[in-house]
């Protein structure tokens, strides 16, 4: 062990500001995966979390949040060692979807390498029975799924009454899948006295109320990746009628600097289709979305990741929580009714400071979601006409012709910032305590 502290304290690999507050272990970790400063939520968070603190953290995926709780939670398990006993654990990680808690997962394997922390993910879509033999022979970090979750405590096979950290993250996209009840089951088996960690990209009002019943006289942090990330990314829109954007697509992907490219679209359907579109025109690439089964999802992210497909076609659930390093390009086939999707989306093509590509397909109906989106990222999104499919129509759409059309399950408007009204200030100057749980030409 002296060897390898020896080892652990070399200057050379020694991190910088919060990262310094970590043990040697956790050190080396970070310096391992490449990171020698730390992001700024990272640096706002770890030293509240290693005090004890609850926290409210408003940041969305890519801006190192993950890093910003594992690793403090690493820590204090790892200087507060404890017997587990079978079924408990000290530490709940609940996420939205399957992709994420995953994510979560290999968050906790890389930086806790060189401690001993057990851990499992839990999630559906697959068998229980390897869960259900990690939760026996005891682990200190479960990162779950809330329907999974809930079916192997109604089993017994875990019990949350030792737990002594909660995380909630993603908790906007929680009560935009409609986890909200399954949520407060979970949460009212939890030990009142706790750590708890909520997070989310948006603190709408309804992010606001579910917060007050979890978070007790909490830190509150916010980043802004929307700032921080889009300036690194060189974004152009196209605009081009609905009917022509297969050929448009398969056309810049005629260009072999799009080497490792993610399409976002809206509809399951869609995905499928334009796969197919592409695989026709011998172009490599591959779907996932929530119809497909969670080892298809698997293995779709897998061959991405690895190179053997150059082209993910996703929808925004299905993408939740994907980390993939070195995505050369994002194509919005579809642009998203949000802005704050959009800034979501842009942003996997830009991660721990490198630069990126995003490219936006614009027809008609889109228009009103162009204009939205320009509106919150405060610029004028560069607009490539040397294309063959240009479509001056699209271009100058207003009123119902650049409206989105009505489809089942899609909001009926544009919210100009991508919001609800935003909850007013004082609802942060208040008390939070815890409510009791029995009360280029066109080359890109």
């Amino acid at each position: 062990m002296n060897k390898l502290n020896n080892k652990l304290s070399h200057p050379d690999i020694l991190a910088s500001g919060a990262f310094t507050l970590l043990m040697p272990e956790l050190q080396r970790a970070v310096s391992d995966s490449g990171y020698h400063t730390p992001t700024p939520i990272q640096e706002q968070v770890i030293s509240h979390l290693l005090s004890g603190r609850d926290l409210i953290g408003c940041a969305q995926t890519g801006t190192g949040k993950t890093a910003a709780f594992v690793l403090p939670i690493l820590q204090c398990l790892a200087k507060n060692p404890r017997h587990q006993a079978r079924g408990k654990t000290r530490v709940l990680v609940l996420a939205p979807t399957r992709e994420l808690a995953a994510q979560i997962g290999d968050s906790v394997k890389k930086y806790g390498r060189y401690l001993k922390v057990p851990y499992t993910v839990i999630f559906g879509g697959v068998g229980q029975d390897p869960q259900v033999r990690a939760l026996a022979r005891g682990v200190e970090i479960v990162i779950a799924t809330p329907g999974r979750l809930l079916d192997l405590m109604n089993q017994r096979h875990i019990k949350l009454d030792a737990t002594e950290i909660f995380v909630l993250d993603e908790a906007d996209r929680m009560l935009d899948m409609g986890f909200i009840h399954d949520v407060k089951r979970i949460v009212a088996k939890l030990p009142q006295k706790r750590q708890t960690l909520f997070f989310s990209a948006t603190m709408e009002p309804e992010v606001v109320k579910l917060s007050k019943t979890i978070v007790d006289n909490p830190v509150f942090v916010s980043v802004t990746p929307e700032q921080l990330t889009v300036e690194r990314i060189a974004q152009k829109v196209f605009f081009v009628d609905k009917n022509n954007k297969d050929l448009l697509l398969a056309q810049l992907l005629e260009a072999k600097h799009l080497s490792r490219v993610l399409v976002f679209v809206q509809m399951k359907f869609v995905a499928d289709r334009v796969v197919k579109r592409l695989l026709q025109l011998n172009i490599n690439a591959i779907a996932i979305h929530g119809n497909k089964s969670q080892g298809a999802r698997t293995g779709a992210l897998a061959k991405f990741k690895q190179g053997e497909v150059r082209v993910l076609v996703a929808t925004d659930i299905a993408a939740r929580g994907i980390d993939v390093s070195l995505i050369s390009h994002v194509i919005n086939y579809d642009l998203p009714l949000t802005p704050e999707t959009y800034v979501h989306r842009i942003g996997r093509t830009a991660r721990a400071g490198t630069d990126g590509d995003a490219v936006s397909f614009c027809s008609g109906p889109e228009r009103d979601c162009l204009r939205a989106i320009e509106k919150m990222v405060r610029m004028v999104i560069p607009v490539d006409r040397s294309h063959d499919f240009h479509s001056k129509a699209a271009e100058s759409a207003k009123g119902e012709a650049s409206r989105p059309l009505p489809h089942k399950g899609r909001p009926s408007r544009i919210v100009s910032n991508g919001r609800k009204p935003a909850a007013k200030s004082k609802n942060f100057s208040g008390s939070w305590q815890r409510k009791p749980k029995n009360k280029k030409q066109h080359s890109v």
